[in-house]
């Protein structure tokens, strides 16, 4: 994909995040997931990390390689006419050079956007990493995009509220996510937040679009929209709702030999339309 298509799907994707109507992204994880939201006339397609890595049998966490990952990414493109935005963990690396190296890379790979978070699953287990390398890194990848000549999308995540939170919790959230918007952060992601109040801290104190995690336990889309969320995400929402599903097929396959869970399905010749 040429340069100037590029920016393009780029200044699409900022401006459906910078505008008054919160945009909604229901996460995909293969070409078959991202025909069927597109049918469904979402104007951008986003990837979920967690449902790439499942489908190719990894867990996720940056398990996967950046290779297999954007293998699916270039594939979707491929295959879908609207802006992409890639989940590309950790940005695989600790280091700015390596966040620089993935946004090439996903640029590379017909994405126009990705979100890179601050914390890293290398060694012991996700640990949040510190405050000036965090912003080194959305830096160094907006310099990256910036020298390609496209207005990449960098959603800059902040873990700070992964295993819970409090009151330096949502202050740290909040320093992170404007110094990420001041280096060339397009939106902040703050995940792990189910309140309604933390998260109407969170926009009034950050200096920028803020997305959220949608959960069947966190506030609605509408309650989200009153807040002033900007964008938000259902991450590995829609795969576990599909695996949990077989699940449940399996043992009424299994338990009483009938196919009630077969019934309401898209049909095969609507699925050979959608991915054709």
């Amino acid at each position: 994909m040429d340069k100037a298509a590029l920016t393009v799907k780029a200044e699409k994707l900022q401006a459906l995040i910078d505008d008054e109507d919160m945009l909604v992204l229901p996460n995909v994880w293969d070409v078959g997931s991202a025909r069927v939201v597109a049918d469904a006339d979402y104007p951008v397609i986003a990837t979920s990390s967690a449902g790439v890595a499942w489908s190719l049998g990894y867990p996720d966490g940056e398990v996967i390689s950046r290779d297999d990952m954007l293998s699916v990414i270039r594939r979707i493109v491929d295959r879908v006419d609207l802006p992409v935005s890639a989940d590309m963990e950790a940005g695989y690396g600790e280091e700015p050079e390596a966040v620089a190296d993935t946004v090439i890379a996903t640029l590379a790979a017909g994405a126009v956007g990705a979100n890179i978070e601050d914390s890293s699953s290398q060694g012991s287990g996700p640990r949040l990493l510190d405050y000036d390398r965090s912003v080194a890194r959305i830096r160094a990848g907006k310099e990256a995009s910036e020298a390609a000549g496209v207005p990449f999308v960098i959603n800059a995540r902040t873990d700070v509220f992964r295993g819970g939170g409090n009151e330096d919790s949502l202050n740290e959230a909040i320093r992170r996510c404007n110094a990420y918007l001041e280096v060339g952060a397009g939106c902040v992601f703050v995940p792990f937040v189910r309140e309604r109040e933390t998260m109407e801290r969170l926009v009034s104190g950050i200096d920028g679009p803020v997305n959220v995690l949608a959960n069947p336990a966190a506030p609605s889309l509408d309650e989200l929209r009153e807040i002033g969320i900007a964008r938000v995400s259902i991450g590995g929402l829609f795969s576990l709702m599909i695996y949990t599903q077989v699940r449940e097929a399996c043992a009424e396959l299994y338990d009483t030999g009938t196919l009630g869970w077969g019934e309401g399905n898209i049909l095969h010749p609507e699925m050979n339309m959608l991915t054709e």
